[in-house]
C-alpha cells in the first residue's frame, strides 16, 4: 500500500459500530480498492486505490452516509434529533403502535383493522431496516439487522402483529440513541476542529489582506488584533500581550507573550497588537497535529475493545443457533406446541441482539479521549488510555519536570579580599562564553545585582570541571570543587561548606586563582510550586511508587525527594541506566509511567508502559514519541489523566458486565416463557441507553 494511493474521507451518517463494519466491507469489495482503514470513533475512513465519492456513498447507501474530502470544511445542518428522517419514521411508527393497541382493545387483536395499523407501523418504522436485513439473509450475512428482520417477520407470521410492532420501534429508538451517542462523543473533535479561525489578515507591504489559512505560507506576517484568535503557528516579531491558550495547553491562566515568543493557532489574543511570523502550514499547526493524534488515538481499538469485537464475531451466529434450537427441539421431541417455541426462539434472537456489547467500549473510550483533548492532554489511543488507568508507579525525569529546569542563584560567599559583587562580576566574565545552565543562572544573577562587566581574554572550557580566563592580568578558574583539589587540596572548614550546601541539592562552583579560592557560588534548580500537591494527589490516588530519576549528584537527588515526599530516588544516572531503572521497576511492579520532556530520556520514555510527555504544545518530538502528552509545561493535568483513565476502566468494566449479563439473565427467562418477545427488545434498548448513558458520564470528568 501506497501513501501516495491514499485518499481521506470525512462521513456523516455513520451511526453505528456494525454499520461501520459493513460499510468497510462493501469499500473493500470495490474492484479498484486496496486497502480500508475506518475509523468509527472520528467518523473518517482512508481508502487506498481508486473510488469516487459517488462509489464510496454507493457503497454506505444502506444507512445513507455521506461522505466528503477531508479538507473540505463541512457545514453542519444543525438538525434537531426529532426532525431527522429516521426519527420521524420512528415517531410515526410509535403513533400507529398505539392506534394498533386501541383498534385491538376495540375491535378484537386479529381483526383486519388492528394487523393492518399494526403492519403499518412495523413498515414505517421498520423500512431501513427490512432493506438491509434481507439483503443480509440473502447472502448469509448475520448482524444485527438481519436477527431483527428474522424476529419481525416470525412474529407476523405467528400472528403476534402487535409485538411484531413494538419490536420495530424499540429496535428503531435503540439505533437512534446510538446515533446520537456517538454523535455527542465525536462533538469532542468538532469543537477541537472550530478553535482555529478560517481566514487571518495578512501584512504585505503595507497593506492588509485577509487570507484562507490554506493559502498561508511560512514566513507570512499575521496581524492580530485585541480579541482575535491566532489562525497560525508563528512567532511574536512586533508587539506583547496576554495569549488565552486554554484550548490547545488546558491552561486557565494567560500566558504573556513578547518579541520571540511563540504562539499557537486557536489561542485568543486578549489585549495585546501583535505581529507574528507564520511559522508552519495550515495542515501542520498544532492544533492540526492535535486533531490528527485525537483522531488516530479513537480509531485504535483498545484491549478490552479488540476482546468484546472478537467474542461479538462468534456470539451472533451462537445465538442464531440457540434460538433455532429453542425453537425446534421442544416441538420434536418433548410435543411442545410450535407457535410458542416458535415464539420463544425469536425472543432469543431479539434478547441476543448484541447493540450494547458491541458498544460498551467505543464509546467510553472516543467520549474519554476528546474530553482529555478539551483539557490538554492528549492520549493517542485507547490501549495507552487503558494502560494510564492501571498504573501503579509513575518515575520522574527531574530537570524541567519536577523542578523548573532553569537553574537559580542561591548562595555567593566572599573567601578572600573581595566582594561579593565583585565575586560574582568575575563569574560572570568567565561564564560569558559558556553554554552551560549553569553559566545562564550567573549571568542573570550578575544582571539583577547590576554587578560591574569585566572582560575575559583566553577564554577556555575545562570540559567536565569548569573554565578558565584571564581578568584583568590575573589568570582565574571557575567550576566544580573537583577542578580546584586537582591544582591544591582544599580547606577542611571550606569542605564542610560545600557539603551542607551539597545536602540541600545546590551544586557549588568555586572561584579563584591557581593559589587561592576566592569564593563559591552555590546554583540550584527550584522545585516547582504544583510538585508536592501532585505527588500528594497520586499517592491519594493510590500510585503505589513515585520515583524521580536523575543524573545530578545523589546528595541533591536525596534532598529534593524529601521535600516532595518521593517514595524513591535514582540519582548519578546516565541516559542507559535509566532505561534499565524503568526495565527493573515494570519487572517488579508491572504498570509504570515514565514521565520527562519527551526529547531527552527518549529510550526510558519508550520502555515504559507509558510515557508521558510534559509541553506537547510546539514540541513535535513530544507529540509524536510519547503515548500521552501534557500540552502544558507542568504536571497539573496528571492526576486528572489518572483519575480520568481509571474512571474509562471502571465504566467499560461496567458496561461489559453489565450488557452480558441482562443478556444471559433475558436467555434465562425465556426458556420457561417468562419474558415476551417486546419485553426481550426492551431489555436490549434499555442495557444499549444505559451503556450510552454511562460512557457518557465521562464527559463530565473535569480537571480539578
Amino acid at each position: 500500500m501506497s501513501e501516495e494511493t491514499k485518499h481521506v474521507y470525512r462521513l456523516q451518517g455513520l451511526s453505528c459500530a456494525n454499520c461501520a463494519a459493513k460499510f468497510e466491507k462493501n469499500i473493500r469489495d470495490i474492484q479498484t480498492v486496496e486497502d480500508v482503514q475506518l475509523n468509527f470513533g472520528a467518523s473518517k475512513v482512508a481508502v487506498f486505490g481508486d473510488a469516487s465519492v459517488e462509489q464510496l456513498e454507493a457503497a454506505g447507501a444502506f444507512d445513507g452516509i455521506k461522505v466528503y474530502p477531508e479538507r473540505e470544511k463541512l457545514i453542519e445542518e444543525k438538525v434537531p434529533f426529532w426532525q431527522k428522517r429516521e426519527n420521524k419514521n420512528t415517531i410515526a411508527s410509535l403513533f400507529f403502535l398505539i392506534f394498533g393497541y386501541i383498534a385491538a382493545f376495540s375491535s378484537g387483536e386479529n381483526s383486519p383493522v388492528t394487523i393492518t395499523i399494526f403492519a403499518l407501523s412495523i413498515l414505517i418504522g421498520g423500512f431501513d431496516l427490512f432493506k438491509v436485513g434481507l439483503k443480509n439473509l440473502v447472502r448469509f450475512e448475520f448482524d444485527m439487522k438481519t436477527l431483527m428482520t428474522v424476529a419481525i417477520i416470525g412474529a407476523a407470521i405467528i400472528g403476534e402483529w402487535g409485538e411484531g410492532a413494538v419490536v420495530v420501534f424499540l429496535f428503531a429508538l435503540s439505533e437512534a440513541l446510538e446515533g446520537y451517542s456517538m454523535d455527542k462523543a465525536r462533538q469532542s473533535i468538532r469543537s477541537l476542529m472550530d478553535i482555529a479561525p478560517d481566514t487571518a489578515l495578512i501584512k504585505r507591504g503595507n497593506q492588509e489582506f485577509e487570507v484562507a489559512v490554506e493559502d498561508i505560507q511560512v514566513g507570512d506576517i499575521m496581524v492580530i488584533k485585541p480579541g482575535q484568535k491566532v489562525a497560525m503557528d508563528g512567532e511574536v516579531i512586533t508587539g506583547h500581550s496576554s495569549i488565552n491558550q486554554a484550548a490547545i495547553t488546558g491552561e486557565s491562566i494567560p500566558v504573556q507573550k513578547e518579541t520571540g515568543d511563540e504562539v499557537f493557532a486557536g489561542s485568543l489574543n486578549e489585549e495585546g497588537f501583535l505581529e507574528v511570523r507564520v511559522t508552519k502550514l495550515a495542515g501542520d499547526t498544532t492544533i492540526a497535529k492535535i486533531i490528527h493524534l485525537v483522531e488516530e488515538a479513537q480509531a485504535e481499538r483498545a484491549p478490552s475493545q479488540a476482546f468484546v469485537d472478537r467474542f461479538a464475531k462468534y456470539y451472533t451466529p451462537a445465538i442464531m443457533g440457540i434460538a433455532l434450537l429453542v425453537a425446534v427441539l421442544p416441538p420434536l421431541f418433548i410435543g411442545g406446541d410450535w407457535s410458542e417455541w416458535i415464539y420463544r426462539g425469536l425472543a432469543v434472537l431479539v434478547v441476543g441482539c448484541p447493540c450494547a456489547l458491541v458498544i460498551s467500549t467505543p464509546v467510553a473510550i472516543v467520549t474519554a479521549i476528546g474530553n482529555a483533548a478539551k483539557n490538554g492532554v492528549l492520549i493517542k489511543g485507547g490501549i495507552h488510555l487503558e494502560e494510564t488507568g492501571r498504573l501503579k508507579v509513575i518515575a520522574f525525569d527531574k530537570t524541567g519536570t519536577l523542578t523548573e529546569g532553569k537553574p537559580e542563584v542561591t548562595d555567593i560567599a566572599s573567601l578572600s579580599e573581595i566582594t561579593e559583587n565583585e565575586l560574582l562580576s568575575i563569574a560572570a566574565a568567565l561564564e560569558t562564553f559558556s553554554q552551560h545552565p549553569l553559566a545562564s543562572a550567573i549571568l542573570r544573577k550578575a544582571a539583577v545585582e547590576k554587578a560591574a562587566a569585566y572582560t575575559a581574554d583566553d577564554f577556555q572550557s575545562l570540559t567536565g570541571k569548569g573554565a578558565k580566563a584571564v581578568i584583568d592580568g590575573t589568570l582565574y578558574y571557575i567550576g566544580s570543587p573537583k577542578l580546584f583539589e586537582d591544582m591544591r587540596p582544599i580547606s577542611e572548614p571550606l569542605q564542610k561548606q560545600i557539603t551542607a550546601l551539597q545536602s540541600e541539592g545546590k551544586t557549588v562552583m568555586l572561584i579563584g586563582t591557581e593559589d587561592e579560592v576566592k569564593g563559591y557560588v552555590a546554583v540550584a534548580d527550584q522545585v516547582r510550586k504544583s510538585s508536592l500537591s501532585i505527588i500528594q494527589k497520586l499517592q491519594k490516588l493510590g500510585i503505589e511508587k513515585t520515583v524521580m530519576l536523575t543524573g545530578d549528584n545523589k546528595a541533591t537527588g536525596a534532598s529534593i525527594g524529601r521535600k516532595l515526599g518521593l517514595t524513591d530516588v535514582k540519582a548519578e544516572l546516565m541516559p542507559e541506566d535509566k532505561l534499565n531503572a524503568i526495565k527493573s521497576l515494570r519487572t517488579q511492579h508491572g504498570h509504570v509511567a515514565m514521565i520527562g520532556d519527551g526529547i531527552n530520556d527518549a529510550p526510558a520514555l519508550a520502555s515504559a508502559s507509558v510515557g508521558i510527555a510534559m509541553g506537547g504544545a510546539g514540541t513535535d518530538t513530544a507529540l509524536e514519541t510519547a503515548d500521552v502528552a501534557l500540552m502544558a509545561d507542568d504536571l497539573e493535568k496528571l492526576p486528572y489523566t489518572i483519575a480520568l483513565s481509571r474512571k474509562t476502566l471502571q465504566v467499560i468494566k461496567q458496561n461489559i458486565a453489565f450488557a452480558f449479563g441482562l443478556k444471559l439473565l433475558a436467555l434465562l427467562l425465556i426458556i420457561p416463557g417468562w419474558l415476551t418477545l417486546w419485553m426481550a427488545v426492551f431489555a436490549d434498548v434499555g442495557s444499549t441507553l444505559i451503556v450510552v448513558l454511562n460512557s457518557m458520564r465521562l464527559m463530565k470528568t473535569k480537571y480539578n
